[in-house]
């Protein structure tokens, strides 16, 4: 699946089941956390802007499919596996921030919840401040609080559903020429609540230091 990727960050919606896997399972998830924990350590121990920038912005410049193959194959909860899907929503945002930005906004006003406070969008958030947003959740990853990166993550993730799900039923009430859209906006809200939930539970896995 890898193949049909275009740099640098578009990708097919596909993305969220998945790639194929190796011919070996085993090492190839040995090499992803071994990476994982090893750039994650690397870093945290000597955060050099430079060094956080070019990580912030690897997939920018080599294609997210460049960490897919190495980490995507990993647990959910799993360090890899966290960092794969921080990854991945950044370049959810970037590949569609206006949409982005319109499902978190209307998110914000759906919701009920303290989410849309814990992401740390601002509000009104445009593809601009979604864009930004996205940059200082991985760029915390590295030089903060990593649960709450990763808690950051999930709560813009699940305001973001909120609002795909409202946008859904105002296409599905329109009329039935928006079929189709209002069904393509429920599936990536559900993709976003599952990689919101997965995204919390690394959290919580990484503050009882059980996350490798």
């Amino acid at each position: 699946m890898a193949s049909d990727y275009h740099r640098p960050t578009r990708f097919p919606p596909g993305m969220f089941e998945g790639f194929l896997g190796g011919e070996d399972p085993a090492r190839l998830s040995g090499v992803a956390h071994e990476t994982a924990a090893a750039i994650l350590s690397r870093v945290r121990a000597d955060p050099d802007p430079e060094v956080v920038e070019r990580l912030v912005h690897y997939t920018d410049e080599h294609g997210i499919d460049s960490i897919a193959e190495l980490w995507s194959q990993a647990s959910a909860k799993s360090l890899p596996g966290a960092l794969w899907r921080v990854y991945l929503l950044r370049a959810l945002i970037r590949q569609d921030p206006l949409g982005s930005s319109l499902a978190f906004q209307r998110g914000t006003e759906v919701s009920h919840t303290i989410d849309q406070v814990v992401a740390g969008a601002p509000v009104p958030a445009g593809p601009d401040e979604v864009r930004e947003l996205a940059d200082r959740i991985l760029h915390g990853l590295f030089t903060g609080d990593f649960a709450v990166a990763l808690d950051r993550a999930a709560a813009f993730a699940r305001v973001s559903w909120s609002g795909l799900t409202s946008l859904a039923d105002d296409a599905d009430a329109a009329d039935a020429v928006n079929v189709g859209r209002s069904g393509e906006l429920t599936r990536r809200a559900l993709r976003l609540t599952q990689l919101a939930d997965e995204l919390a539970s690394c959290a919580r896995l990484w503050r009882r230091d059980s996350l490798d």
